[in-house]
């Protein structure tokens, strides 16, 4: 993968403080006692306690942290280093681990596919190289355990939309079993700038 493709990457070439940026914004969020944990409650309700979850993307944790205080067995994974340092350093339990989404393999990391959920916020999806969507897709549900559901959530007018995103969902034997506009469960319609997916084995 090209880091000009990949937009996380293209911003820290341009700006090497960019995520030491991104921490402190959210590190200024929780001291302002921001709600950060939209997406956990979502994914929370999905599983009983002790459920095995995957933050994809997972950042600095904040989602990940949450569900691991909720009970859950989490492993995040995130392509760049920092935030998994801030990661480890915060949010101490949970594995998280330095990866790229579209070379997902954890079983060779010694980490056993077969999440109940595996969790994609934080617009994720808009900022991997467009090139690998759908391979993303595909190792999404190459992790998941029989009966596990995949959500992601993203703003449709960041580049990657509604249409596109469910031909690469069906691509990668994912179908959509609700979609929703917000992670505090509105319904999803044409005219929506959010689209949150949950999505199962096809």
């Amino acid at each position: 993968m090209k880091a000009t493709e990949n937009l996380w990457l293209r911003k820290i070439a341009e700006d090497p403080s960019h995520s030491r940026w991104y921490i402190q914004r959210f590190r200024n969020l929780a001291a302002r006692g921001a709600d950060l944990a939209g997406e956990a409650r979502l994914v929370d309700a999905m599983v009983p306690r002790g459920a095995r979850i995957l933050d994809a993307g997972c950042g600095t944790g904040r989602v990940g942290a949450h569900l691991a205080a909720a009970g859950h067995q989490v492993v995040g994974v995130d392509l760049d280093p920092e935030l998994i340092a801030e990661a480890q350093a915060a949010h101490p339990g949970p594995t998280w681990l330095v990866g790229d989404l579209s070379e997902l393999d954890l079983p060779s990391a010694g980490v056993p596919a077969g999440f109940d959920v595996i969790v994609c916020a934080g617009n994720v999806m808009t900022f991997v190289a467009p090139s690998t969507r759908r391979e993303i897709l595909c190792r999404f549900r190459a992790h998941l355990a029989d009966g596990g559901r995949v959500a992601v959530g993203f703003g449709t007018g960041r580049g990657y939309g509604y249409d596109e995103f469910l031909t690469d969902a069906k691509a990668a034997r994912l179908a959509p079993d609700l979609l929703l506009s917000t992670w505090d469960v509105r319904p999803y319609t044409p005219d929506s700038d959010f689209l949150v997916a949950l999505l199962t084995a096809a």
